[in-house]
């Protein structure tokens, strides 16, 4: 941490001996104060560590990682759920990553989990069913580490339907957000009534969920409820997954402070 801490300084006086003409007071000031916001983001993040789990699940135990900073007293969670398990879909998928920084970020504690026949994960694929029970054991597991503190329950492409049918119903989760949703070939119906706070985050050219029928789900949804569509990205996000972190961490600071 001390080498970190002597990095930092030589960026800032870097900064400093580059930026003291030619952009005014004013802007010099802006500049700075975003400067330390990222160095805040940095020295928070170094902070953090990685626990690697074995969650017990129905169909046997589960691979999972959990990063946060012990000194956290959280009062919100995040667990994320990845994409199909037949077509490479891991905990370590980078739209799962990006949406876990996103909350750790806002100091909320991101848990990822391979579901069943995933990586060390025992078990086998069963069609999305018994994948909505690991997510429950995922759930299980938080509420035994962090009792009575509320669960955002995330998901990217297959794991936005497992994600957002277990969370739409289990009173643990107070807020959702789903990812790609595969709204070509998924029915999300199960939506309609859901009155939780959701985020849906969708590029424009995903191929598994058109826009039209993206926009079309979002305006059946009750409130409160927010739509980010990023222009030209593909299902994966790919070369926007920095706007994907962002807009994580504007809807998590929501949920934690919803009065600020």
């Amino acid at each position: 941490m001390e080498a970190f801490s002597k990095s930092l300084i030589i960026i800032i006086r870097d900064w400093r001996r580059h930026n003291t003409g030619g952009i005014g007071r004013q802007a010099h000031i802006v500049a700075g104060f975003e400067l330390r916001s990222f160095i805040g983001l940095l020295e928070e993040e170094a902070a953090t560590k990685i626990e690697r789990l074995t969650i017990p699940g129905p169909a046997g135990n589960l691979e999972a990682l959990l990063e946060w900073n012990p000194e956290w007293a959280p009062r919100q969670l995040a667990i994320i759920c990845h994409p199909h398990p037949l077509y490479g879909g891991t905990m370590h998928n980078k739209v799962v990553f990006r949406a876990a920084k996103g909350a750790i970020h806002v100091g909320t504690p991101a848990l990822r989990f391979n579901f069943r026949g995933v990586g060390r994960s025992e078990g086998k694929y069963a069609d999305g069913i018994g994948e909505r029970d690991d997510a429950r054991s995922a759930l299980d597991f938080f509420s035994q580490r962090f009792p009575q503190t509320p669960v955002t329950l995330m998901g990217f492409s297959f794991g936005s339907v497992v994600a957002l049918a277990v969370g739409s119903a289990d009173a643990r989760v107070n807020s959702l957000v789903g990812i790609g949703l595969p709204v070509n070939s998924s029915d999300f119906r199960f939506l309609l009534e859901v009155r939780k706070p959701k985020l849906l985050v969708q590029g424009t050219s995903d191929q598994f969920g058109s826009r039209e029928k993206v926009q079309k789900l979002f305006s059946t949804l009750q409130d409160p409820k927010r739509l980010r569509l990023v222009e030209d990205a593909d299902h994966f996000l790919t070369g926007k997954l920095a706007e994907l972190q962002s807009e994580i961490q504007e809807f998590l600071q929501v949920i934690v402070n919803p009065l600020q």
